[in-house]
């Protein structure tokens, strides 16, 4: 952030920024945490193609698989649900880069503020 001519100007354009970051976070989608991946697998039937030399896996097939109450949760997706997923997983990364410069751009405000408010008491 370029910095202002003084701190009333600087604290205004943190403000400012800061307005901007929330706003964007308001118009982010769902969110979800986890892992969206792509698995193939082989079953126990001898004989199977997934057991052929070349090995034809099963699938492919989508799941989901995140930590719920500290506990591996894995939950077999459809292709629509995948999609949607994803898209979940990226929105939750999105909020946690919006909210990161929001600490930011508040930290440098509170320093800011603080060095005010030293300099009005000394």
């Amino acid at each position: 952030m370029p910095e202002s001519t003084g701190p009333t100007e600087q604290l205004a354009d943190y403000q400012r920024r800061y307005r901007e970051l929330a706003g964007q976070l308001a118009e982010v989608g769902f969110i979800v945490t986890g892992t969206v991946l792509q698995r193939s697998t082989r079953c126990g039937t001898p004989g199977c193609r997934c057991h052929a030399d070349p090995p034809q896996p099963h699938g492919p097939y989508w799941q989901w698989t995140s930590k719920v109450a500290g506990k591996t949760v894995t939950r077999r997706l459809t292709e629509r649900q995948a999609a949607l997923y994803t898209e979940w997983t990226a929105n939750n990364t999105q909020i946690r880069q919006l909210i990161t410069q929001m600490r930011e751009i508040s930290d440098r405000a509170t320093e800011l503020i603080l060095a005010a408010d030293t300099r009005a008491v000394d």
